[in-house]
């Protein structure tokens, strides 16, 4: 996806707000051998891009004084209630430095599994996105999983999913953490009427 930026001159928290007025968005770029860089974006245009997976998930074309160079966004700062992006993030991209990236799991497959035909097993998407490591060139947009194949006691663990050529997981915390979990359905218990007691006052005279 590609993004138009502008040189921010004026700093400061002042500034910003004034900036926020007339519709843009104040934001910065980092990382690389250049300094940080101060930048602001039309706002709407910014609003729109947010909004697409895309955009948070894969590498970016930003144009700047007629030039391109390729970004990551790291960060969004919004306002508590309003709809307003306050601040935003980006990080220069090397191409032979590795990145690491938080990518979404694109699931498919779900209702022709057996443990979902056959068994009515409740799955649930415990993970739905998937750091990993990688050269820009092969960070991928998306990871798709299919769990066309689950079966009823089994669940999907991260060492379970096929990734593209060239990206590794990176695992925090739990060694091989639960990506999507099968659980088989509660048994309804459905317990004999009671009997009614007979009425008052209608025995047998």
């Amino acid at each position: 996806m590609k993004f138009v930026a502008f040189e921010r001159a004026a700093q400061g928290t002042g500034a910003s707000r004034r900036l926020r007025i007339t519709g843009r968005t104040p934001g910065i770029v980092y990382g690389g051998a250049a300094e940080p860089l101060a930048i602001e974006l039309d706002h709407n245009a910014l609003w729109h891009a947010i909004k697409k997976e895309a955009f948070h998930a894969s590498i970016l074309d930003m144009e700047l004084n007629g030039s391109e160079s390729k970004v990551l966004l790291r960060n969004v700062q919004m306002h508590p209630f309003k709809q307003l992006i306050l601040h935003v993030d980006f990080q220069r991209v090397d191409a032979n430095t590795t990145l690491h990236m938080k990518v979404p799991l694109h699931f498919s497959g779900e209702e022709n599994s057996p443990a979902f035909k056959l068994d009515a097993c409740l799955i649930t998407h415990v993970v739905t996105e998937l750091e990993v490591a990688c050269l820009p060139a092969d960070l991928p947009e998306f990871i798709a999983v299919d769990l066309s194949e689950l079966k009823k006691g089994t669940s999907l663990h991260a060492k379970d999913l096929t990734l593209p050529k060239g990206v590794k997981a990176v695992i925090r915390g739990r060694e091989n953490p639960v990506i999507v979990s099968v659980v088989a359905p509660v048994a309804e218990v459905v317990e004999a009427p009671v009997a009614a007691a007979p009425a008052k006052g209608k025995g047998k005279k």
